[in-house]
């Protein structure tokens, strides 16, 4: 009997292997790059993308909120945190998205969000996302036909992410009147 069944429940496993879900490699990035609603809207529409969260990050404050990192001196910038699946989106392709959004010449602010917390900054989880963050500079410079110097996004280690107050998530779905209009005037 057990002759019979094995190869028959042998058979049937490797049929419905095929089936079984496929655990996503999930991994992250912090980005700041001006206003977080408008990283927030662009990124999370990449193919991979499983989601964008507006938060801070780059300050000593603890659970700052968006009056006192838009008030300036926590030291904190406006970021996301992008959760993608690196099977279907690296985080070289990531960064090349990045770039498209932000103004990389400028560290003083993003278009017309000027002051600290709204200079663009990669912040990087480890050596890889570091030494890609690097290249992926220098490929802008060479993009854009200036050297890597010219270049005014930051590198700098994460040491940790707050979440935004919620009425800044999804805030181009829940708000599209407003969101428009800023992303109109503001460019």
């Amino acid at each position: 009997m057990i002759k019979r069944t094995l190869p028959v429940l042998l058979a049937l496993g490797l049929l419905l292997w095929p089936l079984a879900p496929v655990q996503a490699a999930v991994e992250k990035a912090v980005l700041a790059g001006g206003c977080f609603w408008c990283l927030e809207h662009d990124l999370e529409k990449l193919p991979g993308v499983l989601s964008v969260e507006s938060g801070y990050s780059g300050g000593s404050l603890r659970n700052p909120t968006y009056r006192q990192v838009s008030g300036g001196g926590t030291g904190h910038q406006e970021v996301v945190e992008v959760r993608f699946d690196n099977a279907r989106i690296s985080y070289a392709t990531l960064l090349r998205a990045y770039w498209r959004n932000v103004d990389a010449l400028d560290g003083s602010g993003q278009f017309c969000d000027r002051g600290t917390s709204y200079r663009p900054v990669i912040f990087t989880l480890g050596e890889t996302q570091k030494q890609q963050a690097e290249a992926s500079l220098k490929a802008a410079a060479r993009e854009l036909g200036k050297p890597a110097s010219a270049i005014r996004v930051q590198i700098k280690p994460l040491s940790r992410f707050w979440p935004a107050e919620g009425y800044h998530q999804d805030y181009a779905e829940r708000n599209s009147v407003k969101y428009n209009y800023y992303r109109w005037a503001c460019g």
